[in-house]
């Protein structure tokens, strides 16, 4: 997937503890809200967009603001191993303010750990000071600027194969079967060459045996 978005999520943060306050009502019917203290998680989730059913997990990452796995610099380099990165390889985003790179998400294949896709981010903590000098729209919505976000530029491949029968010929088909298809094109000529020539055959013998007699008839 390739979707170039900006996804906003304000929060209080308390530096000296280095938790998130959030304030909430117990329940439904409460009438004050209570303060919360957490620990800044990011959640990251892939799932499969499937069209006639319903999305499909594929993997999860959780990382703690305050002590962020270091991202690889290319999706090469994005394995299992980043999630076994010592504490003193870890990062804080409060203090980077900004980390970019690949992040794998990972899931439990028959008991395993698995690579279950990476995630290329770009993360960025900024004040509400900072935030009013220098605004950015959710997505790629005005002001699209803080950085400035292109139309993601997706593949050839990328498409639904329902809805485009010809770049499905073209990239799954042909390019899986290329070889087989011209070996049955060769084929296909080939016997086709050798029907005809089958059945023209006996109609020309037999002209060519009637051939000589026809002449000589017609000298008489």
């Amino acid at each position: 997937g390739n979707f170039n978005y900006r996804f906003l999520f304000p929060f209080h943060y308390l530096p000296a503890e280095q938790l998130c306050v959030v304030d909430k009502k117990e329940h439904f019917w409460s009438l004050d809200k209570s303060e919360t203290k957490l620990v800044p998680r990011l959640t990251i989730q892939i799932w499969d967009n499937d069209k006639f059913s319903f999305d499909d997990y594929l993997g999860h990452l959780v990382m703690d603001l305050n002590h962020m796995l270091r991202p690889a610099k290319s999706p090469e380099k994005c394995t299992l191993q980043l999630l076994d990165q010592p504490a003193d390889k870890l990062v804080s985003l409060f203090e980077q303010k900004t980390v970019k790179g690949w992040w794998p998400c990972a899931c439990e294949q028959n008991g395993e750990k698995i690579v279950a896709g990476k995630v290329e981010m770009s993360l960025e903590i900024v004040t509400e000071q900072e935030q009013e000098e220098r605004p950015a729209g959710l997505g790629r919505d005005e002001p699209n600027m803080n950085p400035h976000l292109e139309e993601p530029q997706r593949p050839e491949t990328s498409f639904l194969w329902f809805s485009s029968p010809f770049k499905t010929l073209k990239f799954i088909v042909w390019r899986r079967f290329k070889w087989l298809i011209i070996l049955f094109i060769i084929l296909f000529f080939i016997l086709l060459f050798l029907g005809v020539f089958l059945y023209s055959f006996p109609n020309y013998a037999a002209m060519k045996m009637v051939g000589p007699f026809g002449q000589a008839k017609s000298k008489d």
